[in-house]
């Protein structure tokens, strides 16, 4: 992760984006190819290196921001949403891109991911969603099966999974897609939407654990996934019935719900601005003298 101020370049070109740092995943996990989605969307959006900040949680997908030559922020578990939260009021003119795993953003993380896409915020969050806690070393995680075998589950998971995407529905995220490491066109094609829009933007990517989970493996995926023709739908409603209508065992991939409506920061800027007008700027000292 950068330190440094990133130079400032005319536009994200790759070499440019990242960094000297080489990633230190597993051989063959799917988080190689998130990050070269993510630097192939990047390129498309055509953004300067200091413009962008990447803001991760903790666990394996959460090392991206230090591959990158751009500002990043590792923060701590579970606390990338309600952190880039902050990085975007601090200042709106920076795109902010979280990233993080299905463990990190739906366990300790659920609470700060309901509120940040509730209040429909200008970010675009990127989960590598692996069924598994990888980094910890193969624990059962929120979406992984029920009966799934793990390191913390060795008799078979009890509990029902969370779905990432009706939860981001119900949240408010008023964009929400679903994509595939195995399928980097159409992931970075999805990343470049998710990034256009303007709100609270999810994606949900399914990039399989090599190591620890020997169920959701690209083998696995392979047969299992499914692109979607359908175009986004404007509605929860159809959002829903698009997600729940899928056929036993298959993985729907697409943008499943996209809508335009105010965002916290764009409201919360003008609100500020209003205020300002009517009563003016005050000086420090009729600050000081308010709570004097």
């Amino acid at each position: 992760m950068s330190t440094e101020t990133p130079p400032k370049t005319d536009a994200a070109e790759p070499e440019s984006l990242r960094s000297d740092l080489k990633p230190i995943w597993c051989p063959g996990c799917g988080d190689y190819a998130v990050t070269a989605g993510l630097e192939q969307a990047l390129k498309e959006m055509g953004w300067a290196s200091h413009e962008i900040v990447f803001v991760s949680g903790i666990g394996c997908s959460s090392r991206l921001p230090y591959f990158f030559r751009t500002y990043g922020f590792h923060t701590i578990h579970g606390r990338a949403a309600a952190v880039a939260v902050g990085v975007k009021m601090a200042n709106p003119k920076l795109k902010v891109i979280t990233v993080g795993g299905d463990g990190d953003f739906f366990s300790i993380g659920t609470n700060h991911f309901i509120h940040a896409a509730r209040r429909n915020i200008n970010l675009t969050v990127v989960c590598m969603d692996n069924h598994i806690y990888g980094l910890t070393k193969g624990q059962v995680s929120p979406l992984s099966d029920q009966n799934f075998v793990s390191a913390s589950s060795p008799y078979g998971a009890v509990e029902a999974p969370m779905n990432p995407l009706l939860l981001a529905l119900s949240a408010g995220a008023t964009f929400v897609a679903q994509s595939y490491s195995g399928k980097i066109k159409h992931m970075r094609e999805t990343l470049i939407e998710a990034m256009k829009h303007d709100g609270f933007s999810f994606v949900n990517i399914r990039s399989p654990c090599v190591t620890f989970n020997k169920v959701d493996t690209f083998k696995a995926y392979k047969s299992r996934v499914a692109i979607s023709e359908e175009e986004a739908k404007e509605t929860l409603a159809e959002a829903y019935a698009q997600i729940l209508a899928q056929p036993g065992g298959v993985i729907p991939l697409g943008t499943f719900y996209q809508a335009k409506k105010p965002t916290y920061d764009g409201g919360w800027f003008a609100r500020a601005e209003e205020v300002q007008k009517k009563y003016g700027e005050p000086t420090m000292e009729e600050i000081l003298e308010e709570f004097a």
